[in-house]
């Protein structure tokens, strides 16, 4: 099992920042890439940002050049850096890791998900 517990998010002013963590751990040989989602309807996750082993970075549209995403020097840790926050950023925040595991398995972890609410 990969285990990730996520930290961060709250409430926000339109306009201001908030961050986001993901740790992972466990069985873990590689991680080919760290993701974030976010919920949008009931049955809808949007991918957020995402970062790959070879460091490269992807954003949605509508979050690109406010949100930054980045991960530690362990390469097991994620973080998401939410500037010029609007309303409609407001959403549930999950954390993904793909990887794979010493047994050669492939795996896809979730996190339980962290609350992000920007509002005056």
């Amino acid at each position: 099992q990969v285990p990730l517990v996520e930290s961060g998010g709250g409430l926000a002013q339109p306009g201001g920042s908030l961050g986001l963590s993901c740790a992972a751990s466990g069985n873990i040989f590689s991680i080919s890439s760290m993701e974030w989602h976010r919920q949008v309807s009931e049955n809808e996750r949007e991918l957020v940002a995402a970062i790959f082993d070879d460091s490269t970075t992807t954003y949605s549209d509508s979050v690109k050049g406010r949100f930054s995403i980045s991960r530690d020097g362990t390469k097991k840790t994620v973080y998401l850096q939410m500037d010029e926050l609007k309303p409609e950023d407001t959403a549930v925040y999950y954390c993904c890791v793909r990887g794979r595991q010493w047994s050669g398995n492939s795996f896809i972890a979730w996190g339980s998900g962290t609350a992000v609410t920007v509002s005056s």
